[in-house]
């Protein structure tokens, strides 16, 4: 069974507590795109958008819609991660998991991905969007990291 970004999330909510649901797209996020540079694969073929409070994960924002703080992703399978995911994830929640979630926010509205998603698709900054981010955009951008 392929992972699922709900089993990331569910993944790091086991490692982390609860967090602000802003937080934990963004630490998903993460997670995918340094899946893409450091093992050169999709850690989740789940669709990333750019929202106007940066990256979203559609399936993610439907199974914690309506909660500020998520303490639980009821149908995601945290033990589906495989170990080498499961180092990636626990690199990114090294590096990003001790900042505040208007921080992680902020740094994905200045990077290349979210940018030229909306830029590309015409969608000015504060404005709703739900344009594609591309796993390609994102492994460019993060490999020149």
């Amino acid at each position: 069974m392929a992972t699922r970004a709900i089993d990331v999330a569910a993944y790091i909510l086991h490692k982390k507590g609860p967090l602000p649901a802003m937080k934990l797209q963004k630490l998903v996020y993460y997670s995918q795109a340094w899946s893409l540079v450091w093992d050169e694969k999709l850690l989740f073929r789940d669709r990333i958008e750019a929202w106007a409070n940066g990256p979203i994960i559609r399936n993610l924002y439907k199974a914690h819609r309506g909660q500020f703080r998520v303490t639980d992703i009821p149908d995601g399978n945290p033990k589906s991660l495989s170990e080498e995911q499961r180092e990636t994830v626990n690199a990114v929640i090294d590096f990003y998991g001790d900042k505040p979630s208007q921080w992680l926010s902020d740094l994905t509205h200045v990077e290349a991905p979210w940018r030229e998603a909306r830029e590309e698709a015409g969608i000015a900054h504060g404005l709703r969007g739900n344009v594609r981010i591309s796993p390609a955009s994102m492994a460019e951008y993060y490999s020149g990291l």
